[in-house]
């Protein structure tokens, strides 16, 4: 008669052991072995299917697949797992780096939004600036009053300059379009040094206020880029 041998069984799990220790007792009157650890060797050299009694053999059988089908499930279970962790981390990583690239985007969006907004700025203040009425728009008078004169004043300087433009005129001529100076040859409103550079905004610089405002705000835009950066020379360094 064939014998197979049970040791395939015996070591798919404790629980399939303990059966077979308890089958060969009973086949040979003697107790099973207490350490575990060595049950696999003696498993493989004195238990045989044949030992066992035909009646205990499915149930060893049954309880060894038990445990194995078990153990796979526990693995398959760990395998799942872990893929699943995996694929979290991988896709934890992206919306990391999306979140990250979104954010950089929105910042660059902003900046160049805001330098947008600057150069408009920048630009239609320059406009302003520029807006200076033609003296050829006053009429020609022999003489003018302090109130005339800042009348022009206030129709040729942008409104968000004129008081910087004001108080300027004020510390350098009192408003007199005639003021000058002997000892330096300072000339007029804005006291423009020598008086004669006027003569860039028109031949009647002498005379005509109008001519005078036009050349001082001219000046003042283009050495401090506006009546109030020449202001705030002016405050520091009482000359501008």
């Amino acid at each position: 008669m064939s014998r197979i041998s049970v040791r395939g069984f015996a070591v798919a799990s404790a629980t399939a052991v303990t059966t077979v220790g308890a089958v060969v007792g009973v086949a040979s009157g003697s107790t099973p072995a207490a350490d575990d650890n060595n049950f696999e060797a003696t498993a493989a050299d004195t238990t045989l299917l044949a030992d066992i009694p035909a009646g205990q053999q499915a149930q060893v059988q049954t309880a060894s697949l038990t445990q194995q089908a078990d153990a796979q499930a526990s693995a398959a279970d760990a395998a799942a797992k872990k893929s699943a962790e995996e694929t979290a981390r991988v896709q934890a990583a992206k919306d990391a780096k999306s979140k990250k690239q979104a954010a950089e985007d929105r910042l660059e969006r902003e900046r160049q939004e805001k330098k947008e907004r600057a150069e408009r700025q920048e630009r239609e203040e320059h406009a302003s600036r520029s807006e200076v009425r033609s003296t050829a728009s006053f009429a020609v008078q022999s003489s003018y009053t302090v109130a005339e004169v800042q009348a022009m004043a206030r129709q040729i300087v942008p409104a968000d300059q004129f008081q910087c433009f004001s108080n300027i005129v004020n510390h350098e001529s009192s408003w007199n379009y005639r003021a000058s100076n002997p000892g330096s040859g300072a000339y007029g409103l804005v006291q423009a040094l020598p008086g004669s550079k006027m003569a860039s905004a028109g031949a009647d610089w002498m005379t005509n206020p109008a001519t005078q405002i036009k050349w001082g705000l001219s000046y003042m835009n283009g050495r401090y880029q506006s009546p109030c950066g020449a202001w705030s020379f002016w405050q520091a360094n009482h000359w501008y």
